[in-house]
């Protein structure tokens, strides 16, 4: 498929029916960053961590800046024509002009902006299942979610619900799509090693320091696993706390949870 990506595409179709050629094929080349995000009564928690990495990742990819207020328009037409004010929204980052042949290649980019339910979160405490495994350019939040999704799929072929990452190192970095949190004494651990640092980790980063609660990033080993007594996965859609990491179990994740969800209601919504 890489060989052609890079020409015009001038017909697609999926299941025999034609699709929009100038739009679609640009997905075929799968170079782009995202972000997506939680919407509640039209407010957002935490809008300049998601517009800082929407800037972040357009600089190192295309070499351009966003206009952030041109981009909020775009967000408010697409939820006000939808007519929702709770919503679950993904904000995509491509060119459609992008040629993986010239990739220095000066490009305007396109902004794709997808509007779907709000999220709900799973209901009980989720196993994962560790695996070794480092996304590639971990500081992004890049269209390269293949490993992503399939380390989860085989995760759950083996009886849990998604997998966790840990490095050549055998460091834990973070899940397939989310951070992680461990609860060890009376504090919060945030694993230091080479991976996404989520804007939900970052709210809730903020809402402890307001608290005044005690929180430190450092390494975690996978074999350290037994001394934390909770752990919880966050991302943008919410927070859910884990039962067991392989099969190390934990008897305080709700407490952490619940922590968590204090400090993340001291996080104000900003209208959009």
């Amino acid at each position: 498929m890489a060989a052609g990506a890079g020409a015009a595409v001038s017909h697609l179709s999926c299941n025999g029916e034609p699709v929009d050629a100038a739009l679609v094929g640009a997905a075929l080349v799968n170079y782009g960053h995202f972000t997506s995000l939680q919407v509640r009564g039209g407010a957002v928690q935490g809008w300049a961590l998601h517009m800082r990495r929407l800037q972040q990742g357009t600089r190192e990819l295309f070499d351009a800046e966003l206009d952030e207020a041109r981009l909020l328009g775009w967000l408010r037409q697409a939820l006000a024509g939808c007519g929702m004010a709770d919503a679950s929204v993904r904000i995509t980052v491509f060119s459609r002009a992008f040629d993986f042949r010239q990739p220095l290649r000066a490009v305007p980019v396109d902004v794709l902006i997808g509007v779907a339910a709000p999220a709900v979160m799973p209901a009980g405490a989720r196993a994962v299942l560790p695996v070794r495994y480092q996304r590639e350019l971990p500081q992004l939040k890049h269209v390269g979610t293949f490993p992503l999704f399939q380390y989860r799929r085989l995760a759950m072929r083996q009886g849990f619900d998604d997998a966790l990452f840990v490095d050549a190192a055998g460091r834990v970095g973070e899940g397939s799509t989310w951070n992680i949190a461990f609860l060890a004494g009376d504090g919060v651990v945030w694993p230091r090693a080479e991976a996404l640092r989520g804007t939900a980790e970052q709210l809730l980063a903020a809402g402890l320091e307001r608290q005044g609660l005690a929180q430190a990033w450092r390494e975690v080993p996978l074999e350290t696993l037994p001394a934390f007594s909770g752990a919880v996965a966050c991302n943008a859609t919410g927070l859910w706390p884990l039962a067991h990491i392989g099969d190390c179990r934990f008897t305080d994740s709700q407490a952490l949870l619940e922590r968590l969800r204090q400090a993340l209601a001291l996080e104000p919504w900003q209208p959009l």
